[in-house]
């Protein structure tokens, strides 16, 4: 193996290990925070009282309210 092939070696599983342990910290990060606990609430905040759950408004592919 020349020492090019190594250093492409050593850049990959290098970088696989940083991004693998960042990953691991923020997903312990988001359990310790509780952004796990209430899934239901954080999907239903994009909705309100113009655009209520469950009732489409939009007019995608032509197929509106009432069609």
């Amino acid at each position: 193996m020349s020492p090019a092939d190594f250093a492409v070696l050593l850049t990959i599983v290098g970088s696989v290990v940083v991004f693998g342990g960042a990953a691991v910290l923020a997903l312990g990060w988001a359990v310790r925070d509780g952004q796990f606990l209430n899934l239901g609430r954080g999907a239903r905040t994009i909705f309100d009282a113009d655009e209520p759950v469950g009732e489409p408004t939009d007019d995608v592919l032509g197929r509106g309210p009432g069609r």
